[in-house]
Parts: structure tokens; sequence; C-alpha cells
């Protein structure tokens, strides 16, 4: 039997990896040689798909997961152009705000979501705001399905719709905020940490189940498949919970937004 790795042992190799991207950066930034910009890239690519795959959960079929890919391979190339090892900053972190910036850059040349599409989740939004004014709460999906005037598998296709939307457009909306602070723009740790902090008192008053749904995607970074299985409910549920808590959310980030401004 093969005998395990020590601790101790694993902890070196990880010191030596650690060692050699470090050298890999240096002499990339002296020499700005193919093979070493190559072997960055090697180095990195694992990143693409992750941004790649949790971006990709709950896009229409229509969305090429291959061009998602592509558009991501060259904001790694772009990250990598770009990032400055001097500045101490965690390459991942940077790299990761710009694929993720560049996948969404894809996402709105392709004009991805069909204006029917748009129509729908206006509608939404519209229907759901009025009726939480006129009740004085939530409104139930059946309350919501009744007053849009849709049966329920039209309701369905339209709870996809947003799941999908509602997963683009709130990474969009961090994804700008975290770029600036990622360049070091003027005042952007700032704002970043003014988001940071109207998000989690926004998050803190959403319902038990939309705060876990957030905090397992967003803070964890499960997919929503992961987080199906640990509430033990269907993807479209957990897909519906989060499009809710993030119309709640978003409406939250522009208050705070108009009140910077103001």
């Amino acid at each position: 039997m093969e005998k395990p790795a020590d601790s101790g042992t694993e902890r070196l190799k990880e010191t030596r990896d650690a060692e050699d991207i470090a050298e890999l950066w240096s002499t990339y930034k002296r020499e700005k040689t193919v093979s070493q910009r190559n072997a960055l890239v090697e180095h990195y690519l694992p990143l693409v798909r992750l941004v790649a795959g949790r971006l990709a959960i709950g896009l229409p079929s229509h969305v090429d997961r291959d061009d998602l890919l592509s558009s991501g391979f060259f904001g790694l190339l772009d990250a990598i152009e770009r990032y400055d090892p001097a500045r101490r900053n965690k390459f991942e972190t940077y790299a990761g705000v710009r694929i993720r910036g560049a996948m969404l850059d894809y996402l709105r040349a392709k004009d991805w979501m069909p204006v029917t599409m748009r129509q729908r989740i206006r509608k939404y939004h519209d229907v759901s705001a009025n009726l939480a004014s006129e009740l004085g709460r939530e409104a139930t999906d059946d309350e919501i399905r009744e007053r849009m005037g849709i049966g329920v598998k039209e309701y369905r296709v339209m709870q996809r719709d947003l799941g999908a939307a509602t997963l683009v457009s709130l990474d969009e909306y961090l994804a700008s905020d975290k770029e600036k602070a990622a360049e070091g723009e003027p005042g952007s740790e700032i704002e970043a940490e003014e988001v940071k902090q109207t998000l989690a008192a926004a998050i803190d008053r959403l319902p038990e189940k939309e705060r876990i749904v957030v905090s397992l995607y967003y803070y964890d970074e499960l997919t929503l498949k992961e987080i199906s299985r640990i509430l033990h409910l269907t993807e479209a549920r957990i897909s519906q919970l989060h499009s809710k808590a993030v119309f709640r959310l978003r409406g939250a980030l522009a208050r705070m937004k108009t009140s910077l401004l103001s």
C-alpha cells in the first residue's frame, strides 16, 4: 500500500510551487518571452474554466460555453500582461475579475438575452413590486402568476429566464467595482467597502432560504447544482430563490449608488 503523503511534505511542495511561479513571474516581467507567457497561461488556465463554470450555470442553452471559455482565455492573457507582482496583490483575485469581465463583455456583445426575455423580466419585476406594495409583504409565486395572467408552465419558463438573467446581472454589477479596485482607481477601495457593507446589511434582511442561497453562491462559491443538493431542493427552486434575492440586493445597491452621487 502506498504511504500517504506527509502534511509537511505537501506544504514543502506547495512552497516550491509558489517559489517557481514567483520566479517565473519575475523572469517574464524582465524578458517577456512567449514560452514564459505560455507557461503562466498553462498554470492559470484552470481559473478560466472555474469562472466559466460558475457563470454558465443557468445560462440559456444558446449561449456557447466554448465561446465563453475563449473570451475568458483572452481575459487571462490581458491579466497576465497588466499584472504587476510588485503590488503584492494575489494574481488569482486580479485575474478572476478580468476573466469574468471579459466573459460579461462577450455576453453583452452577443446580446444573449432575447427581447422577449427582457420584457418578461421587466413585467415580473413590476408586478412583484406592485403586489408587495399592495399586500404589505412579498407576493407568492401564485399571486404573481395570476396577476400576470399566465399559466404554470409559462411561469416556470419565465423563472428559468430570471435565473439566467440575475446570475449574470449581479456578477456584472459586482465585477465593475472589483475591477476598479484591482486597477487601483482613486476612491475604489472606499467604494468597494461601501458596497460590501451595503450588501452585508441587505443580505441580513433577506428571507432565510434566500440568504443561505446567496451566501453559498457568492461567498462559498458553490454552483446552483451543489446548493440544490445541500438544501434538498430542485435547481429550479434554487434559481427562483436566487432570482428573488438578487432583485432585492440590486435595489439596495442602486439606492447606495444614488446616495453616493447625491
